[in-house]
């Protein structure tokens, strides 16, 4: 019998801060490929996550563990080189400084992952997210290992403050460089895409942040139909990611509201929120604590509205098409998303499944609310509607999905 290709998959992050790798490895090792892979371990609170995800999962994991204080030498050792490689880099120029140096500048644990990554006997390597990338070259390299990245973020263009500049300029090498050996290329929104190949010149195949559908439909019933429960998740409770503008809107449209925050807070954002809720009296603002990644769709089920409110700076957040609409759809909510070029088409074609408003605009997210809050047939057809979205399209199992990493993989394979 013929054996099944060996392939690894390659993330920077955590397993469970990057469901996008860790949904391209089950689907491969549920295809029969021979599939391992590698992560980090650098965050404490996502250290009981990664635990949960790996006892649902049956390939080997080797995880470069770069945690202060977790013992060995790894976090202080790859402090220092990663300062000094940006301190060279700094004084050479970005687009004058060796390869290998500008990958140690760009990202942290880049010889680490390289050479973990390198350990391992593979016919393919396919990886993403930002430290990732340059590792998966050099290793794929050494080896002659052919292999593919993945570009979820338009990582040259996803950084603020004022080190942006200098950081999106390493991108940008690490980038062009990654991708012209890689056998294929995938990122997850049409607009990133683009972006690349007006950059790069570079075909892309786009996979988006879809799930898998859920064993158990959403049931539509309201506990309170006179309070509009919305929701929100990310890694970090932050500025930026278009709060502000739902507490304010949340206000003037003065509806009875609850709003769910979930993840970790940023330093005093919370207080802040807290501070603009008291302007919405009729509000009620809830944090909950980051949830398993498996538990995600469960977690949001019962809510009326999503939040899908990126926009603006950095220039990734007007191109993303972030996984929070795919995991709202799934749990039966209706979504309220910013019109953005990354998030434009998909809003399109929820259809009454989503109210689609201007970025930034206040007012307009007002009228959202207010809306849905008046009318409760309007909302329970847009979470139905929202739902059969997922179940007609925008799921994990479609074609068009898994499908599509199917085809590059045995394409590169062959």
């Amino acid at each position: 019998m013929t054996e099944p290709a060996r392939i690894t998959v390659v993330t920077s992050g955590h397993l469970s801060t990057c469901p996008r790798m860790v949904k391209a490895a089950d689907a491969l090792a549920d295809a029969g490929y021979d599939v391992s892979v590698v992560a980090t371990r650098h965050e404490r609170w996502a250290t009981a996550a990664d635990v949960d995800a790996r006892s649902r999962r049956t390939w080997p994991v080797d995880v470069v563990d770069y945690r202060r204080g977790a013992g060995g030498t790894t976090y202080w050792r790859t402090g220092v080189e990663h300062r000094a490689a940006r301190a060279a880099v700094a004084a050479i120029g970005v687009e004058r400084a060796p390869m290998p140096l500008v990958a140690r500048a760009f990202a942290r644990v880049h010889g680490p992952i390289m050479r973990a990554v390198s350990a391992i006997p593979a016919d393919l390597i396919y990886g993403g997210t930002t430290g990732a990338l340059a590792a998966i070259a050099e290793a794929a390299r050494r080896s002659g290992t052919p292999y593919a990245i993945d570009l979820e973020d338009f990582h040259s263009g996803e950084t603020l403050g004022p080190g942006a500049p200098f950081i999106d300029a390493l991108a940008t090498r690490v980038e062009r460089d990654a991708m012209k050996d890689a056998v294929f290329v995938t990122t997850s929104s049409e607009s990133i895409a683009d972006a690349y190949r007006e950059r790069y010149n570079v075909a892309t195949s786009v996979v988006h942040n879809t799930f898998p559908l859920p064993e158990q439909a959403p049931d539509f019933t309201r506990a309170d139909p006179g309070m509009l429960r919305l929701y929100w998740f990310s890694q970090t409770i932050g500025p930026g990611r278009g709060l502000d503008e739902a507490v304010v809107a949340l206000g003037r449209s003065g509806v009875r509201a609850e709003l769910v925050l979930r993840g970790r807070l940023h330093d005093g954002y919370l207080d802040a929120l807290r501070v603009l809720a008291a302007q919405a009296p009729h509000l009620t603002l809830v944090h909950q604590p980051p949830g398993a990644p498996d538990a995600m769709v469960d977690l949001a089920r019962g809510f009326d509205v999503g939040l899908a409110l990126d926009h603006g700076v950095p220039f990734n957040r007007t191109l993303c098409m972030a996984n929070k609409p795919f995991t709202y759809i799934l749990a039966g909510m209706a979504v309220v998303m910013f019109d953005t070029p990354g998030q434009h088409d998909l809003g399109v074609d929820f259809g009454r499944g989503a109210a689609l408003v201007p970025p930034g605009d206040v007012d307009a997210l007002a009228g959202a609310f207010a809306q849905w809050a008046a009318d409760p047939a309007a909302l329970d057809c847009a979470k139905r509607t929202a739902w059969q979205a997922a179940v007609r399209r925008w799921h994990w199992e479609h074609d068009a999905e898994r499908g599509t990493l199917y085809r590059l993989v045995r394409e590169a394979l062959s």
